[in-house]
């Protein structure tokens, strides 16, 4: 299907021995905050502890991580069998019935008065129902700790991330060479997401938007299954997943006879997304990219803050097992850039009514300052030269 040539073999999946890393590192920042325990809900979360793929239902599936001893992994009793094949690492396995109330088995072991660390991911609902059955418990948000581990990625995480972003750079190559007037944009993403199945992603694309014209000034797309015109602008924004880790990469471009405007915005988009790189050193805290990259936009007459034409949302999330993760590139954030944080670099611009521009490429940070896990678009003609 394509004369693409060839990637590289993907890195090693993660092993026990880092999960249970993982873990030790968990029960220390417990320690040091005062917690006994910590809930881990279903969800990246729990993929994270214990490479359990399973996502938050109504029925409780929940990681109790003492602050000491052997996680408990509590979920249905009919789900055993289930579980304990995906598992990756070792815990005890506690159950119920569909009868008995889930939050009872998962805290038996604590006594009144005992600090249990929430995962954020829970549910008002579920936290609620907790309280409910152990009154006696003190049941607190984690205070950041589990974003905090999951923030600052190891150099197997990173790995993983980069040969999924080189994946998906792959297809976005092969998805400009396919293009030709009269496609429409679900045939586009259907060749995206079969391109992602043969490069080994898992389950192909885990998103695709396809946009033209005047669809690519709303950054998450409309409703509508366009047909793709000579001289449109084209917008695709795309990615994967590598055992459960993300790519996220944007590219907006000329097809056909370039539009004057659209070039120059084009332009200053990505010299934001230049200032945006070379602000980000360790320690800077994360509005700092942020605000570098809208300080160019206001040098060409662009915003300020929020303003169209001009940049309507953050300039970057991170990402890992979640594609919008800890840290984000937002105004008033104040948490420091550290060695391992993985983020996104996309200050859109948006013209109102007309058309958008989005570079989104992605970069990692080193105790040396950031990497990029793609280069940046080349041109508005040629982005991939």
């Amino acid at each position: 299907m394509s004369n693409s040539s060839p990637l590289p073999a993907p890195p090693a999946f993660i092993n026990t021995a880092s999960f249970t890393q993982r873990i030790h590192a968990a029960q220390s920042h417990l320690e040091a905050a005062g917690f006994d325990a910590l809930a881990v809900n279903a969800g990246n979360s729990l993929r994270y502890f214990t490479g359990v793929p399973w996502d938050a239902t109504e029925r409780l599936v929940t990681l109790v991580i003492p602050r000491k001893g052997t996680p408990v992994m509590v979920c249905p009793h009919f789900e055993t069998g289930s579980l304990k094949a995906c598992l990756k690492t070792e815990t005890e396995i506690a159950t119920w019935q569909e009868d008995e109330n889930p939050a009872l088995c998962a805290f038996a072991p604590y006594t009144a008065g005992t600090r249990i660390a929430l995962d954020p991911d829970f549910t008002l609902g579920t936290v609620t129902a907790m309280r409910r059955a152990r009154p006696d418990l003190v049941l607190e948000d984690d205070n950041g700790l589990i974003s905090g581990m999951r923030a600052c990625k190891s150099a197997e995480e990173i790995a993983l991330i980069s040969h999924a972003m080189a994946i998906t750079l792959q297809v976005h190559k092969d998805a400009r060479s396919f293009l030709k007037p009269g496609l429409l944009a679900s045939e586009i993403r259907h060749f995206i997401d079969t391109r992602h199945r043969e490069l080994g992603a898992d389950n192909g694309s885990y998103f695709c938007a396809v946009q033209f014209g005047h669809a690519t000034a709303y950054p998450h797309g409309i409703p509508d299954n366009q047909v793709l015109k000579e001289n449109d602008l084209v917008l695709i924004d795309t990615g994967c997943r590598l055992d459960g880790y993300h790519s996220d990469i944007t590219r907006t471009f000329a097809f056909g006879k370039p539009d004057p405007e659209q070039e120059r915005i084009w332009t200053i988009e990505k010299e934001a997304q230049y200032a945006a790189f070379n602000a980000a050193r360790i320690g800077v805290p994360c509005h700092e990219v942020d605000d570098a990259a809208r300080a160019v936009l206001i040098r060409h007459g662009l915003g300020p803050d929020y303003t169209l034409p001009g940049l309507p949302h953050r300039t970057g999330h991170g990402i890992g097992l979640s594609i919008h993760e800890a840290p984000y590139l937002v105004r008033g954030n104040a948490t420091p850039l550290k060695a391992g944080h993985c983020v996104s670099n996309e200050p859109m611009i948006v013209v109102p009514g007309q058309f958008g521009i989005r570079h989104e490429d992605h970069f990692y940070m080193t105790d040396d300052g950031p990497r990029w896990f793609t280069e940046p678009a080349h041109s508005f003609t040629a982005p991939f030269n």
